[in-house]
């Protein structure tokens, strides 16, 4: 199965494309969407949503995993987040994309085993995993390549209920 891991934002939007099959990863591409700072936010939003879909064309994923929105203390960021959280919603719809979405303490329970892990422990698990050389970087990417590590391992089943702490 190929899943698109996503770790939605404005500025970064990180992906990571992994094909699970009978137990095994097998990476097929990572990296980050970016939007310039100051251009216009429907700019922004309208090239987030051209390269999700040529994302999706490209690799035609069957599942999108996606981190749900998390609130913090500044709004104006926490709506341009959910704008292009929007757009990417959007693009795996139009496009027949199966969409489930994990919150960070999900993510952490099915990567690492423990749902207040820190991003390094995430991040070095992640790598460990997908048997990569180095963390990717952007955080953004190792980000999105755990969500979809997750997804891989919960997605479709009654664990991803269950860790909805």
């Amino acid at each position: 199965m190929i899943i698109l891991g996503i770790d939605p934002g404005i500025a970064i939007v990180g992906y990571g494309i992994i094909d699970y099959s009978r137990g095994k990863f097998h990476v097929l591409d990572y990296g980050a969407i970016t939007t310039p700072a100051h251009t216009p936010p429907e700019d922004r939003l309208s090239t987030i949503y051209a390269d999700m879909n040529t994302l999706i064309k490209t690799y035609h994923p069957e599942e999108m995993a996606i981190e749900e929105l998390f609130f913090n203390s500044n709004q104006k960021t926490a709506i341009q987040v959910a704008e292009a959280r929007g757009v990417i919603l959007l693009a795996a719809r139009n496009n027949n994309v199966r969409i489930n979405e994990y919150t960070p303490l999900q993510v952490k329970q099915s990567v690492v085993g423990y749902g207040r892990a820190e991003k390094q422990q995430v991040q070095t698990m992640v790598t460990t995993l997908l048997g990569l050389p180095k963390i990717p970087k952007p955080d953004d990417t190792a980000d999105a390549l755990a969500i979809a590590v997750c997804n891989a391992h919960t997605g479709g089943s009654r664990l991803k209920d269950f860790y909805n702490l």
